[in-house]
This record gives structure tokens, sequence and C-alpha cells, in this order.
């Protein structure tokens, strides 16, 4: 099994006073080369966004965005007519596709909103662009995993267009909870949202990321109640 660590302190920041962005990946003014992606992993932003702020419209194209917000709540606009509001336990994704232009700002004037915002390259290029969202209850990832994105749609995970897989714990301290990965080649991201865990010889805090690659799967312990973010994504295939 190898790894790849990324403590939370060496993430990369821009606070522009309406957004405080910490960048796990090379994304904007923040750049370091061996920090671009891991795998088809293109972009981890964990996101606040102050009330009555937010992203005005602007365009992507061939890429897979998924947006999960930690607390309070985004409103998503686009320009093929979508509209919602998306809240802390739904998941997002948009398919760029072909291209897309959209806007994320915060639904609430007062509360501040915190959401990751995550890029993952596409299967196929050009595709017709979409845009989805669904609730997927807390109470289905106590102790377990809860796939929240998928190829297949399984269990009523969102699609993406990538052999690519999110899935949502919440383990209890003192519980392991084993992932096996679903593809050979496929390496997996594992972000931890909050809490501590361990896999391995390797102690995770509130915000760590870890890469995991050439194993097919590990166990993670909790140390404390945590809350895990695992995104299993290929480890090649980047053509641009």
């Amino acid at each position: 099994m190898k790894t790849v660590i990324h403590k939370a302190e060496t993430r990369g920041h821009a606070n522009h006073g309406w957004l405080d962005s910490y960048h796990t990946f090379s994304f904007a003014g923040y750049y370091e080369p061996y920090r671009v992606h891991f795998g088809l992993l293109r972009v981890l932003n964990d996101d606040v966004v102050k009330g009555g702020m937010g992203f005005g419209q602007h365009p992507h194209d061939n890429m897979e965005i998924v947006s999960i917000p930690l607390r309070g709540a985004l409103e998503h606009r686009d320009n093929t007519g979508g509209h919602a509001i998306i809240k802390s336990g739904e998941v997002q994704i948009m398919s760029a596709g072909s291209g897309i232009a959209h806007s994320e700002k915060n639904a609430s004037a007062s509360e501040e909103v915190n959401f990751l915002q995550i890029w993952v390259f596409p299967k196929e290029r050009n595709i017709q662009p979409r845009y989805e969202q669904r609730v997927f209850a807390k109470a289905d990832r106590v102790n377990k995993l809860q796939t929240v994105v998928s190829p297949g749609k399984e269990n009523g995970a969102l699609w993406i267009n990538q052999d690519a897989w999110f899935s949502l714990a919440d383990i209890s301290q003192g519980t392991s909870l084993e992932y096996t990965l679903r593809k050979k080649g496929s390496g997996v991201y594992v972000f931890v949202i909050e809490g501590t865990v361990t896999i391995g010889t390797q102690a995770l805090n509130k915000r760590d990321g870890l890469g995991i690659y050439d194993t097919e799967g590990f166990v993670m312990e909790a140390n404390q109640d945590t809350e895990v973010l695992l995104m299993e994504v290929p480890m090649n295939g980047i053509e641009r």
C-alpha cells in the first residue's frame, strides 16, 4: 500500500473576505507542482461563504463537479434553467460536459455556508451538461459506508461520468471500518470532515487528507466519533 499525506495546515488558503477557502490541491492562486491532483481527483476545496454572498455565473466544461454542504445551504442556478437550494445532508453533482454556466450563492442572507467543492476529470468528454442533487440520510452511514456518487447509481447514488465512487461514513469512537476498492488501478482519497481516524500507522485529524493506492483495501479505526469522505478514482487516464 502506498500513501500520500496532506495535513490540514499544509493546504493552500485564500481569504477574500466574502469567501474563506482552503485548497487541498493546486487551485487559483495556490500552486504546488507536487499537489496538482490525486489520480483523476483534481480539486478539493473547503469553502466558507458569508451570508448573502457567492460565486457569480461562470463557465465550466468537461469536469465532474460535486458539492457537499457541511452546514448551511447553497442556491444553485445555471443556464440550462436549473435552480435549486442544496442543504446540509444533500449532495449535488454537475456534469459540465460540453459547457455550462452556473452560479453558487449562500442561500442565507445572514448565516455562513460551509461546503466541499470537488472536481473530477470526466470519463467521456463533451457530453450533454446535467445537474442532479439528492438527500442522503445520516442514519444510513453510521458505522458503515454510504455511497453517494457512483458510475452506476447504486443504491440511489448520484451518477458520475467517471469510474469513481464517493462514500460518506460516520464512525463511532473505537469502531473499525474496512474499505475495499471497487476497481483495480484506482486509489482512494480519504478526507476527514470531523474527528480523528487511524489508517495503518497514519493518524488523521480534522480536514487532513490521505491518498491511498496500490492496495486492494484498508481499515479505518476511529479514535473519536469521526465523519469521513472517501473518494475512489482512477489513478491514471488524464489526457489534457
